[in-house]
């Protein structure tokens, strides 16, 4: 049987192509990468697919998916990875780089100013109400000081490209985002995959990321402690993210501990060691708010470490990122970072929000509830795509459902028009590329400067016309190629 070229029937289609432009013609920025794949064809594409997904299972790269119900059920599985590389050029890089940085120095200085002197609420700039009855919002942490006024060392933004090819900000994470380990692991699969396309394109690297990661964490230390003790706090095996934790550990070269390794003796913390106790500086935790210390959040908590926050209080031990930055990830308090950037930086914001109504202002809801089936609805407070109405692909009932959610507590909602996220070629079951739609979730890195892993991490909906990309919901990812 002839081997088929691999992307001789590759569909046309209405979105934004990251590969082909609006004329089927390949992309500059692609053009080796669609000549070496071509002369692969699908066969050998597909057996070193295979390998690849072999590698993965190996190595134990996984993810686990729970089902819709958010009950115990829940499945271990690698996370779907897709062969087909993101390019984004060098001037696209520059561009996105400077966005971002903006936008984590804004969004750093908001949580400040909320915790301490409230400008920004007493100026009207945000609703008071918006912020202090946000469910992330922690009144322990009001007048408190951290060390160096840095609230999150690490974010996760989102970002789409819409059908003008035009980058939007699609959401922030700055609680715990997860999903750096599987930057690394992509990359390293690619580059035994394909060591001669690394060759070709120059690619930058992407190593150095950790290392700003682990120096962002290592600057928080009590006293400026030269030598300080990091440790990465992780709510355990069962967590669906456990694969980042353990890999992100070994990396930085940092201690992987659960609640039960660390003790707090007169407001400093130990970690319980064969060689005694050592006192620990800095927690890198991957553990929600309510559940780090008994003592001051969920009594129930068998994850997190009794007297913690006494000791953070203290100014014994930093948290990273620290407690209550959720608030202003909250989906309705997106819709101001815009502003934030204006009152804080004085500048433009470089980077634009999809447009977003907030459901709490009457004239705002009923134009959402009389257009549903073309909205995007979320509920503020939820991630991994949960609680969301995507209105073209709703039925009616779904539609009249949600109408009535928002009728009944418009507060939690917002919504957004629905946004033709660009597709990329990927790799389906059947051997072939199809267009699927991604995102990026780009890692800011916020120590003595802002640094940024170069390209970060393409999420795929693997699905056929599908717009949820989160690995939660059964999407995979891609390498990201910065040239």
């Amino acid at each position: 049987m002839k081997n088929k070229q691999v992307f001789s029937e590759y569909p046309k289609h209405s979105f934004y192509d990251e590969m082909f432009d609006s004329n089927g013609k390949v992309r500059n920025s692609y053009d080796k990468l669609y000549q070496q794949f071509s002369k692969m064809g699908v066969k050998k594409l597909t057996n070193r697919n295979s390998s690849m997904q072999s590698q993965m299972i190996k190595q134990g790269i996984t993810f686990t998916l729970y089902d819709g119900n958010q009950d115990e059920s829940h499945s271990e599985r690698t996370i779907p990875f897709d062969i087909i590389p993101r390019v984004i050029t060098s001037e696209e890089w520059e561009f996105l780089e400077r966005g971002l940085k903006q936008r984590v120095l804004a969004l750093n200085m908001f949580i400040k100013d909320v915790y301490h002197e409230q400008n920004i609420l007493r100026d009207e700039i945000i609703p008071r109400k918006m912020i202090i009855s946000n469910p992330y919002f922690l009144p322990e942490m009001v007048g408190l000081d951290i060390p160096n006024d840095n609230y999150i060392p690490l974010s996760g933004i989102d970002l789409i490209r819409s059908d003008t090819g035009e980058y939007y900000v699609l959401e922030d994470n700055l609680r715990n985002p997860s999903g750096l380990s599987y930057v690394y692991k992509n990359r390293s699969l690619m580059m035994h995959l394909f060591p001669e396309l690394f060759f070709e394109y120059q690619v930058r690297d992407i190593n150095q990321g950790l290392n700003d990661l682990l120096g962002s964490l290592r600057s928080l230390a009590p006293e400026h402690k030269q030598d300080p003790l990091v440790v990465l706090l992780t709510p355990g095996v069962h967590n669906a993210a456990y694969y980042d934790h353990t890999f992100l550990a070994q990396e930085m070269g940092i201690e992987l501990v659960e609640g039960r390794d660390l003790t707090v003796i007169d407001q400093k913390v130990y970690l319980k060691s064969i060689q005694g106790l050592r006192q620990v500086d800095v927690i890198y935790r991957r553990i929600d708010d309510d559940f780090l210390d008994p003592l001051a959040f969920r009594a129930d908590s068998l994850l997190g470490v009794p007297g913690l926050m006494n000791a953070y209080r203290a100014g014994n031990v930093a948290l990273a990122n620290a407690p209550g930055t959720g608030m202003a990830d909250d989906k309705a308090v997106y819709a101001y970072v815009p502003d934030m950037i204006r009152y804080y930086l004085k500048e433009e914001p470089i980077l634009k929000n999809v447009p977003t109504y907030i459901l709490s202002k009457q004239e705002e809801k009923e134009y959402v509830i009389a257009n549903l089936s073309k909205m995007v609805v979320k509920e503020r407070t939820l991630s991994g795509g949960y609680g969301m109405l995507i209105g073209p692909t709703a039925s009616e009932t779904e539609i009249n459902e949600f109408a009535k959610k928002i009728i009944k507590h418009p507060d939690r909602y917002i919504a957004q028009p629905t946004i033709k996220l660009s597709c990329s070629p990927s790799l389906t079951d059947h051997g072939e590329p199809a267009p699927r739609h991604i995102d990026l979730r780009a890692f800011v890195f916020l120590g003595k400067n802002v640094q940024l892993a170069p390209g970060g991490l393409t999420r795929v909906a693997l699905k056929e016309g599908s717009l949820v990309v989160n690995s939660s919901q059964g999407g995979g990812t891609k390498d990201t190629w910065v040239l």
